[in-house]
C-alpha cells in the first residue's frame, strides 16, 4: 500500500533529532513542514521536505496524509482543528494541549471531522514496556500490586535547543512544568501495561531549585479501578548525570525492573526478579528500536489498516488530560 506521506507542524528539537529520523526508519516519507521559524524551515528543507511558513498551502498538500503536531502545547488546539477540517489524520505531541478545554475542544473536532487521531505516547513503542506488558499479561508477575516510575531531568531556565527559546517553562505556552510535561508518559504508559487507567490521582508539586515559575519536581500518586496503585516522580531539577529514569512493575510473583528505557532513545535495561526464590535475570527486547521509529511503524500501518484502530483512542487520551488536571487541582 505505500509509504505514509507525512507532514510535520512544528520542526523542533523532537522533531528534527527523534521525529524526522523515525519517519526514515519506518520506510516513510517527510513530505512537508510548516514552521515559522526560518532556521527550522531550512533544517526540514535539507531533509527533503517541503516547507511552509503557515498552514493553508501546508493543508492543501495532496501528498501529506499524516501530520505529526510538535508546536509548543498551547498552539495544539488550533493545529488539530485545522487538520481535522482538512481530513488529515494526526498525531499530536502530548500532553494533548496546555488546558484541558483545549483538549476537550480537540476531542470534538476529531469527532466532527472523523479523522484518525492519536497522541504521541511514544513510551508504549519501546521495545522493553511492550516486553514489561507481555509479562503481565501472561501473568508471570501475579497479579499486579503497584507501578512506581521516576522520570527526570535538568531542565534551567537557560535550556535551549536548536537555538529555540524554552517554552517548557512559560505557564501560558506550557500549561504547566515538570508535572504537565513528563507525567503524562507515565499516567499513559500504566494504562498501557495494565490494561487499565488509573481513575483516582493527587500530587505535590514543588518549585524548589529552578528560576521560573512553573514547577520543577512533583510526585503523583494514584490507583486504577481494580486498587493496583501508583506513584510517579517526575522533576526539572535532577542532575542528567544522576539515575533518574526508572520503572518499576510489582507483582504477588516477581518484579520487573526496567532502567533508563524512559525517554526518546533506544536500549536501557530489563530485569526480572522472582517472587518466590529471589533468582535475578535479564529479560531480553530488542535495544537497538527506536520508540520514535516503532511509533511512526504503528501510526502508519493503523491508518492503512483501520481495523488496527483501536489501539488509538481520542477519549482515552482526553481522560489523560483529566487527571492530569487533576493533578494540579484543577477541574
Amino acid at each position: 500500500m505505500g509509504p505514509v506521506g507525512w507532514g510535520i507542524i512544528g520542526y523542533g528539537w523532537v522533531a528534527r533529532d527523534y521525529m524526522a529520523p523515525g519517519i526514515r526508519g519506518a520506510g516513510h516519507r517527510l513530505v512537508a513542514v510548516c514552521d515559522p521559524n526560518p532556521a527550522c524551515r531550512e533544517a526540514a528543507a535539507a531533509e527533503g521536505a517541503r516547507t511552509h511558513s503557515d498552514l493553508s498551502a501546508f493543508l492543501a498538500d495532496p501528498e501529506v496524509e499524516a501530520v505529526y503536531v510538535a508546536t509548543p502545547n498551547h498552539l495544539h488546539r488550533e493545529a488539530v482543528e485545522a487538520l481535522a477540517r482538512a481530513g488529515k489524520a494526526v498525531l499530536c505531541e502530548k500532553p494533548m494541549a496546555a488546558a484541558l478545554s483545549d483538549a476537550e475542544a480537540m476531542v470534538q473536532a476529531v469527532e466532527a471531522g472523523d479523522i484518525f487521531y492519536g497522541t504521541a505516547f511514544d513510551q508504549r513503542h519501546h521495545p522493553a514496556h511492550r516486553a514489561i506488558r507481555e509479562h503481565i499479561a501472561s501473568g508471570a508477575l501475579g497479579t499486579v500490586t503497584t507501578v512506581r516510575i521516576v522520570y527526570a531531568c535538568w531542565l534551567g531556565r537557560d535550556w535551549s535547543a536548536a537555538g529555540q527559546p524554552n517554552w517548557r517553562i512559560d505557564s501560558v505556552q506550557a500549561g504547566g512544568g515538570a508535572l504537565i510535561d513528563l507525567a503524562p508518559h507515565g499516567i499513559d504508559l500504566i494504562d498501557f501495561l495494565l490494561g487499565e487507567p488509573l481513575t483516582d490521582i493527587t500530587a505535590l508539586t514543588q518549585s524548589r531549585v529552578q528560576d521560573y515559575a512553573v514547577d520543577d519536581g512533583a510526585l503523583l500518586i494514584g490507583r486504577t479501578g481494580t486498587g493496583a496503585l501508583a506513584s510517579l516522580h517526575v522533576a526539572y531539577n535532577c542532575p542528567d548525570a544522576l539515575p533518574r529514569r526508572r520503572l518499576e512493575i510489582v507483582g504477588t510473583k516477581g518484579l520487573l525492573v526496567a532502567e533508563n528505557t524512559m525517554g526518546q532513545t533506544p536500549g536501557g535495561s530489563l530485569t526480572f526478579h522472582d517472587g518466590t526464590t529471589g533468582r535475578t535475570e535479564p529479560v531480553s527486547f530488542d535495544g537497538d528500536a527506536s520508540p520514535f521509529t516503532e511509533q511512526v511503524r504503528a501510526f502508519g500501518s493503523a491508518l492503512r489498516n483501520p481495523s488496527e484502530r483501536a489501539a488509538y483512542s481520542a477519549a482515552r487520551d482526553l481522560h489523560t488530560m483529566r487527571l492530569v488536571a487533576r493533578a494540579y487541582g484543577q477541574g
